[in-house]
């Protein structure tokens, strides 16, 4: 089970940290992302890290505002976002997959980000 926190409404540049707890299973084993959804938007990816911290991946919309992290004797994953802007308005999503795994096979229930003025 995962189990997303962090979000809330921040003004344009400000910053935010997304945490995700697993409960359960061997976090260290899965490969963690985050994805959103704006309103009217379908959901896209925006970072994922394996389990080594390594092999991450940024979407482009994101890249060098974001940063995502883990801490696998914690069973958590991060999502540091800084210098936000309105478009990263959205519903925020954790999700883990098995590395063999094609795609994304747990998630959590969501965290709402708001930036605004």
């Amino acid at each position: 089970q995962l189990q997303a926190s962090g979000g809330g409404l921040v003004q344009p540049g400000g910053s935010l940290r997304l945490s995700c707890a697993l409960s359960g299973g061997s976090f260290i084993a899965y490969v963690m992302g985050w994805f959103r959804q704006a309103p009217g938007e379908e959901r896209e990816s925006v970072a994922r890290i394996g389990w080594n911290s390594g092999n991450s991946y940024y979407a482009a919309s994101v890249k060098g505002r974001f940063t995502i992290s883990r801490d696998n004797a914690k069973n958590t994953v991060y999502l540091q976002m800084n210098s936000l802007k309105p478009e990263d308005t959205a519903v925020y999503y954790c999700a883990a997959r098995r590395p063999q795994a094609r795609d994304f096979e747990s998630w959590g229930q969501g965290t709402l980000v708001t930036v605004s003025s």
